[in-house]
């Protein structure tokens, strides 16, 4: 896909997409889940990305799709067994994501002890945008998040809530499997998530970055 970064456009075409799961103590909580002592995170595959003003669309086979915003890192630098002192170095920029979930889905997964790919990877579920600001220009861990259905305000939030910080995401990450430029980090989300429904127009917020825009369709 193509997006806006540092006054022109590049294609992001990342080797992969990882998302941080319960990366909010408040959001762990209405998911009725603990907080993890390390990071967990799980894999969207690239195919998922749409930008801004595109549509999410819903696929048949869910009864409930849900929203979660998230504070999105590109990576910049190929980066493997990073410290966490030394892991912003590798980071291109930051920019909003929607880590859309099949949430009847995941639940019907998680009882049968069974993996929920499924319920994160269908075409669409990774909007992703409107534009790609800078590492240098941010301090990821101090920024304002929010999401909002048809004017309606479902989640507020602010990066330093996460529990797991931006460094200490890259770095946990990097001891299992390299980074390569342009993969994706999706640092998690605050509570509020939510469900949607064919017609909704989604406007998800980062200070700094600015307003990401979806609706929704079948």
């Amino acid at each position: 896909m193509r997006i806006s970064f540092n006054s022109g456009t590049i294609d992001l075409n990342p080797t992969k997409i990882l998302a941080v799961a319960k990366n909010y103590r408040e959001h762990a909580r209405e998911m009725n889940g603990p907080v993890p002592d390390e990071p967990r995170f799980f894999l969207k595959p690239p195919s998922a990305l749409i930008g801004h003003n595109d549509s999410i669309i819903l696929p048949k086979v869910s009864q409930r799709v849900d929203h979660e915003v998230e504070l999105a890192v590109i990576m910049g630098q190929r980066c493997a067994k990073v410290k966490p002192s030394g892991a912003l170095d590798h980071v291109m920029g930051y920019s909003i994501i929607i880590d859309v979930t099949a949430r009847d889905l995941q639940k019907a997964a998680k009882e049968a002890g069974m993996p929920w790919a499924i319920a994160k990877g269908f075409d669409t579920f990774a909007p992703l945008g409107p534009k790609i600001i800078p590492a240098r220009d941010i301090n990821p861990d101090r920024l304002d998040l929010s999401l909002k259905i048809n004017g309606v305000l479902k989640q507020n939030s602010n990066t330093r809530e996460m529990v797991h910080k931006t460094a200490e995401l890259i770095s946990y990450i990097s001891q299992i499997m390299t980074l390569d430029p342009m993969d994706i980090i999706a640092t998690g989300t605050p509570e509020g998530v939510g469900p949607l429904k064919p017609g909704d127009l989604i406007e998800a917020f980062i200070e700094g970055v600015g307003v990401l825009s979806v609706n929704v369709r079948v």
